[in-house]
């Protein structure tokens, strides 16, 4: 019976703000105690910052929290001069990553019947770690971006040779898994190429339950101050073209009276270049403002904003899922998205009037002014990503892991 199911989750980010990953992990942890109420849920935290993460608000059973110093000692630091250049791989990640194995190599997996065990970061501690040991039989591994980092197409490392020795261990690792998993089509695919794998590679989408964020405390938020209200709140990184928006939104404005009277364009920006753009783009429609914590995010682009801008990356393809997308979705405005022509969440969202290439900006252009004309017009929008993000899209997604 599904009341009696023991869910066990490993997880390595639960922070309620200021990461993607930590966003989307509390809320699959939350949304998978809705599927199954009375299942038991425990959680082994293992974490490498110092946060107050508010795991209180988690509806689990048990937490376990174990604190992984990155701190290396000077005597790995300075064997691994030596050793990086005659054995080719890295003494200060296998000491990192062997802290982890001894938390997870002592966890009873015996005793719990699904095991989700989620990625983090640019290195995958949690899931690097299980390598060898026998509770990768019984876990689902989660791969929240492409790995190795080299290969997002939004990263411009190349690779060294570190990389492909751990992209090895990786391999092992998905051949022992019960089963892997991610938040997007496009990537499970390429994921499942990239591994040889005979091994299905499952898609369970990103989440977001404002159930697990303080959200109702006293909050100053930014108030609109004009008619139509278009804000961007995230991250210059990973190649997102922001200048082609600003600069489609500068020419609507230049060439539309209504436009410029009753727009604004809000942005809260994390990431270098801020203070390049504020000088480049320093017009009287358009505000810089600082980032600010989850909760006061969320909820001014709930209140205030009226065209949610998501900013995907702009390489040849992208196959990750933006974090953030569940989020704005579940505020049912309309979401204007720059993306490249292959990518997931352009294959997600159900009209193609709320996406644009990001690198024609006839098109950005011409997309976000009919966006602003609709909403200066109170006509009625539909739903970008109708009810992908929904609970029972989930359930189903769940279902079809825990039974294949």
């Amino acid at each position: 019976m599904e009341k009696n199911f023991k869910f066990l989750i490993v997880a390595q980010d639960l922070r309620v703000s200021g990461t993607s990953e930590g966003v989307v992990s509390r809320s699959f942890i939350s949304q998978l105690r809705k599927v199954y109420p009375e299942a038991v849920i425990d959680i082994i935290y293992i974490r490498n910052h110092q946060n107050d993460d508010r795991l209180d608000l988690l509806p689990v059973d048990c937490i376990k929290e174990y604190y992984v110093s990155n701190n290396l000692p000077n005597l790995i630091i300075w064997l691994n001069k030596i050793w990086w250049r005659i054995i080719g791989s890295s003494l200060n990640d296998a000491y990192r990553i062997n802290k982890y194995k001894n938390i997870i190599s002592k966890l009873k997996y015996d005793n719990y019947d699904h095991i989700f065990i989620r990625s983090s970061g640019q290195e995958y501690e949690t899931i690097r770690a299980t390598e060898g040991l026998p509770i990768l039989k019984k876990s689902i591994i989660n791969f929240h971006d492409p790995y190795p980092v080299f290969w997002d197409t939004g990263s411009n490392r190349y690779p060294r040779k570190i990389e492909f020795a751990q992209f090895k261990e990786v391999w092992k690792i998905v051949k022992q898994a019960r089963a892997c998993m991610s938040p997007s089509l496009l990537l499970s695919q390429d994921l499942s190429h990239l591994y040889g794998s005979n091994k299905r590679f499952h898609v369970i989408p990103h989440q977001y339950d404002a159930e697990v964020f303080e959200m109702n405390k006293r909050m100053e938020l930014r108030k609109r101050k004009n008619v139509v209200n278009i804000s961007y709140h995230g991250a210059l990184q990973l190649g997102r073209n922001l200048e082609i928006l600003i600069r489609a939104y500068i020419n609507l404005i230049n060439e539309n009276s209504d436009i410029s009277e009753k727009t604004e364009f809000t942005l809260r920006l994390r990431g270098s270049g801020i203070q390049n753009l504020k000088k480049k783009y320093c017009h009287p429609n358009i505000t810089f403002l600082s980032p600010v914590e989850l909760a006061i995010s969320a909820t001014e682009q709930q209140k205030e904003s009226d065209i949610l801008i998501i900013l995907d990356n702009c390489a040849n393809h992208s196959n990750i899922l933006v974090g953030k997308a569940p989020l704005l979705a579940s505020f049912k405005k309309p979401v204007f998205v720059l993306t490249p022509e292959r990518s997931e969440i352009r294959r997600i969202i159900k009209f193609d009037r709320y996406y644009a290439s990001c690198e024609n900006i006839e098109e950005v252009q011409k997309k976000l002014g009919r966006l602003i004309k609709d909403c200066l017009e109170n006509k009625v929008l539909e739903a970008p990503f109708g009810d992908y993000f929904g609970l029972n899209n989930f359930k189903n997604s769940v279902k079809g892991i825990l039974d294949y």
